[in-house]
């Protein structure tokens, strides 16, 4: 489907602009595009190199192992069909915590590891079982505790007067995603046309029992590791004096602005555009802190692993930027977006963003170089900036969990896994377009 929308950007700007007399318009953004690309590769580098070592800091500190120890209760009635004491919990459980944290290299692996798990339950090989079909659902629209660096990164490279303003509004924007993705999953599982049934000709043969090898990753979680009374009075320390710190500005009047006459929204906005970028890296290297880790050796690992991320999105953000660069350069973007504009602005989208909206299920990496030319066209602070930016985190990118996670097993009838994902997608959209007229209108 990619390969499809990136041939046609490219064929209908060339046809478009030799009818538009725009072809020079074309030329020129071909290769000032592809210069765009590699100048926002190099200014976001840094910044995702650091929290990348910081996230590393955390989950090597026993953060990981944590929060999966309290997502294990909620999971066990959300998989009733799933033993507790069954492999395939155990790595659902990691699976979760991981993707909550935003860590893709280790939530991989975990999720291949459940899926293999879930299989052997499987009484019909080949078709999705209702934990399948859960699992996937939660891992294509899974919440976002940590905010999102790559987003984040572009953004101040941009110019952006608060890049961290969107983390807020990304994580409602996924709580809707996830919400309505499994609340579809349970509507339509008893559906007579999802009803589990035996493939056509299928062989029960029995899956195998030999133990699925899990995938080597940097992020490999260990138990909670033990802390010293000294690291942990200094973690709680720190904090504690970070909580006064933030409780004085609260209580500080404003420069301009009387001090009846703000509303705890306002507040609320001030301290996610100004503090919780900070106040999350200093957290997480308390947690490192309080585990006994190394926190510097910790973060250098970590800053590899950003280093290969920043390397991997490259190209795609060279190939899909010089596409729609030309594509906006011929016309024929503006030709769409006026049409639909009256229908977008009608539910508060703007059209501009609607790119994004298509390409985020079908390519990550594609949807992350769409927004980073939104918001080198319109600036990262604009609201189509703030829409664009917020969709990046939105949803997973559908497609590819389903392709990989489902033909990890030799899945082939996939039952409701698709309409509950793409209704998480577009409750994401929706939660990101609320959210973003809440903070930012």
């Amino acid at each position: 489907m990619l390969n499809a929308i990136w041939l046609g950007l490219v064929l209908v700007s060339v046809v478009y602009a030799a009818f538009n007399g725009t072809m020079p318009a074309v030329t020129e953004a071909a290769f000032k595009s592809a210069e765009n690309a590699i100048s926002d590769v190099i200014k976001l580098t840094g910044f995702m190199i650091f929290m990348l070592g910081v996230m590393r800091v955390a989950s090597d500190g026993g953060l990981l192992a944590v929060i999966a120890r309290a997502l294990a209760p909620v999971l066990r009635r959300l998989f009733p069909e799933v033993p507790p004491d069954h492999p395939a919990m155990g790595a659902i459980v990691m699976n979760m915590a991981a993707n909550m944290l935003g860590l893709g290299n280790a939530a991989t692996p975990f999720g291949l590891k459940a899926m293999a798990e879930l299989n052997r339950l499987n009484p019909y090989p080949g078709v999705a079982t209702d934990a399948m079909v859960l699992f996937l659902v939660v891992n294509a629209t899974a919440i976002h505790i940590m905010p999102p660096t790559g987003t984040m990164a572009v953004r101040a490279a941009e110019g952006s007067a608060s890049p961290a303003a969107i983390w807020v509004p990304t994580l409602i924007a996924t709580a809707c995603a996830m919400t309505v993705g499994v609340l579809t999953v349970f509507v339509l599982r008893g559906r007579e046309r999802y009803a589990v049934r035996p493939l056509a000709g299928a062989a029960a043969t029995p899956v195998s029992d030999a133990p699925f090898p899990l995938v080597d990753t940097p992020a490999e979680v260990t138990p909670v590791p033990a802390t010293s009374p000294a690291r942990s009075a200094l973690a709680i320390g720190v904090g504690l004096a970070l909580l006064v710190a933030i409780a004085w500005q609260i209580a500080t009047p404003w420069p301009g602005v009387p001090f009846p006459a703000r509303t705890r929204l306002d507040v609320a906005k001030e301290i996610a555009n100004q503090w919780l970028i900070a106040l999350l890296i200093v957290a997480l290297l308390l947690v490192g802190l309080r585990g006994g880790v190394r926190i510097y050796d910790s973060m250098v690992a970590g800053a590899r692993e950003g280093l290969d991320v920043v390397v991997r999105i490259a190209p795609y953000l060279v190939v899909i930027l010089v596409a729609v660069g030309m594509f906006r350069a011929s016309g024929a973007l503006a030709l769409i977006i006026g049409a639909l504009d009256p229908v977008t602005s009608a539910i508060g989208f703007p059209a501009e963003a609607l790119p994004m909206a298509i390409l985020r299920p079908l390519s990550g990496s594609g949807a992350f170089a769409v927004m980073a030319e939104i918001l080198h066209t319109y600036g990262p602070d604009s609201f189509v900036g703030m829409v664009a930016s917020t969709l990046q985190g939105s949803t997973e990118t559908t497609f590819y969990v389903l392709t990989v996670y489902f033909g990890s097993v030799g899945i082939r009838e996939m039952r409701h896994v698709i309409p509950a994902c793409l209704l998480g997608d577009l409750a994401g959209f929706a939660g990101a377009t609320a959210a973003c007229h809440l903070f930012f209108r």
